[in-house]
């Protein structure tokens, strides 16, 4: 087993760790229970680690329904809390018309059109420790 591999147990979906980006790939539907534990594993994992971006690569996913789009907005909420940036890559079209249809304007979130794209977008602004310790955005 990899040391990138963070989520090993049965049920829960994947986090690897590439460098100081989680990526997370969703594929088909996400059960309400699932997608809770994993905002709460991604939390507790960019606590843990101190990783600068999370990338969700939701290619796989046929259907985002209003309770996947706000955990999608809720984790990037989270994430922002701790410092770091989430990128959702991979939307299908379909999907960008059901959340606009469904009025989810997901706050927080960047998107990408592939992982490729969003790795790239969480590499161009790094964050940088600021005055007083904390981390902030480079210009």
């Amino acid at each position: 087993m990899s040391d990138a591999y963070l989520r090993p147990a049965t049920g829960h979906v994947p986090v690897l760790r590439l460098g100081d980006v989680l990526l997370v790939t969703l594929q088909g539907d996400l059960h309400d229970s699932t997608a809770q534990q994993l905002q709460q594993d991604l939390a507790e994992t960019i606590s843990r680690t101190g990783v600068r971006g999370v990338l969700i690569d939701i290619s796989g996913v046929e259907i985002v329904d209003s309770f996947l789009g706000r955990v999608l907005a809720e984790i990037a909420a989270q994430a922002k809390l701790l410092a770091a940036r989430t990128v959702v890559a991979g939307m299908r079209p379909a999907v960008a018309i059901t959340l606009v249809e469904l009025g989810l304007t997901l706050p927080g979130l960047r998107t990408a059109l592939s992982a490729e794209a969003g790795l790239e977008l969480l590499a161009r602004r790094t964050p940088v420790t600021g005055p007083g310790g904390g981390r902030q955005e480079s210009p």
